[in-house]
């Protein structure tokens, strides 16, 4: 028999702030949803490069922030995403808009043999691990002739079609891919299975004790997280026009991920979105500072790991209890 507790518990799955920040972000989604009425087009370019380092940076965070997976070679699928989207539009006369998804959902496939390896690693090795397999990937398509090899090629797919619709289009895909994939994984933490996830990144013998599906939920994550990362790979080169592996590929892509991720604040949902915006204005202020400005990224990023433990989302939690995205339960007496 269930025991009746003697006092009355309520379990708490929302804030004030979250409530106010749910009414405020969808109306920011609708007035986002019109912008390609009334904005300049550098607006609609700048949002769409903001959303690629947002999407990228919140896979990475459920993988190594809540599934305690950390991997250096999730531009792996970046550029699988981005090379996908362009072989779908270039070669097989696909949509380019219907390709960005479908290229996606080909590089969560992929996903799923490569991870057979992946998994067979731990810690450290893991880490590295993914950062070869994304290498091989990369030596894999500078040798492919047919998109251009190592110099890489153009998305002529997209020709024809004016500038002003392409534009608008991107941007659309975009704010849909931002706000359907915040939803998703917010909604997937605050599940059982998020739970699950968190149990395994805290003490995976444990938590396969405890019953949880540890090799199956550790793949779905996997698989989940590398399909966000290809999206957002074939959003950036939908709006780049051209592709390269050594752009596609760059293990800069893991080091922008890590470093949004450290200063927004690691195993929260807002910490990637403050991360995203910061490493944007960063971007936009000092990257014609050239090797000054990848130095100055990595000093800034050890400082907010010794000051600043649990990035800017956790210091405004800690200083004013904000939490824009609560997943956890709290008991009220």
């Amino acid at each position: 028999m269930p025991t009746v507790p003697p006092f009355p518990v309520e379990v708490l799955r929302s804030t004030r702030a979250s409530q106010t920040a749910l009414g405020i972000g969808v109306a920011l989604t609708v007035v986002a949803a019109s912008l390609p009425f009334w904005g300049e087009s550098s607006w609609m370019r700048e949002f769409v490069e903001i959303a690629c380092y947002f999407l990228f940076a919140l896979m990475w965070n459920l993988l190594a922030g809540y599934g305690g997976m950390v991997s250096i070679g999730q531009q792996a699928y970046f550029g699988l995403g981005g090379y996908g989207m362009l072989m779908l539009a270039n070669l097989a006369g696909v949509n380019v808009f219907l390709a960005i998804p479908l290229g996606a959902l080909i590089a969560g496939l992929v996903a799923v043999p490569v991870s057979r390896i992946a998994f067979r690693l731990q810690g450290g090795y893991f880490a590295i691990g993914t950062w070869v397999i994304s290498e091989v990937m990369r030596l894999g398509f500078a040798n492919l002739s047919v998109v251009g090899g190592g110099s890489g090629t153009s998305l002529t797919a997209l020709r024809g079609i004016p500038k002003s619709t392409r534009e608008s289009l991107t941007f659309w895909m975009a704010l849909a891919c931002v706000v359907l994939a915040l939803a998703g994984v917010y909604l997937f933490l605050r599940s059982r299975q998020g739970l699950a996830l968190q149990a395994i990144r805290d003490n995976e013998m444990a938590a396969e004790s405890q019953g949880i599906a540890v090799d199956r939920m550790k793949l779905a994550v996997y698989v989940v997280a590398s399909t966000g990362a290809a999206l957002a790979g074939a959003l950036y080169f939908v709006g780049n026009l051209r592709i390269s592996p050594d752009a596609a590929f760059s293990v800069n892509w893991s080091a922008f991920a890590i470093f949004m991720v450290v200063i927004g604040g690691i195993g929260r949902i807002e910490g990637p979105l403050i991360g995203a915006l910061v490493f944007w204005a960063l971007n936009k202020a000092f990257s014609d500072w050239g090797s000054w400005y990848l130095l100055g990224l990595g000093l800034l990023a050890i400082v907010m790991t010794l000051r600043f433990r649990q990035g800017l989302a956790g210091w405004l939690h800690e200083r004013w209890g904000l939490s824009l995205f609560p997943t956890r339960r709290t008991l009220k007496l």
